[in-house]
């Protein structure tokens, strides 16, 4: 989805029963790829993977699980109604 000019990337974890919202943009080389990357979990966090590079990154706080200095913008997300809001 795109709010103004930024693509944001929208999650359902369903093993986990959440929602997740990021940004869309891998930081790694500036393409619009993590809403195409695998979820999963990393010890309890969990995680997105870019398609393209395999940086992964938390989906609750944004940091480049790899240790990498590259990070992304992460979204608050909330179910009301059976509707799902982004906090922007």
């Amino acid at each position: 989805m795109k709010y103004n000019e930024e693509q944001i990337a929208l999650f359902y974890f369903a093993r986990r029963g959440e929602w997740y919202a990021s940004q869309n943009e891998c930081p790694h080389h500036q393409q619009m790829a993590l809403s195409r990357g695998m979820i999963g979990e990393m010890g309890e966090e969990p995680k997105v993977a870019c398609p393209f590079h395999k940086k992964t990154f938390s989906l609750e706080t944004g940091e480049c699980l790899g240790g990498d200095e590259y990070c992304i913008k992460t979204f608050p997300v909330k179910v009301e109604n059976d509707k799902v809001y982004i906090g922007i």
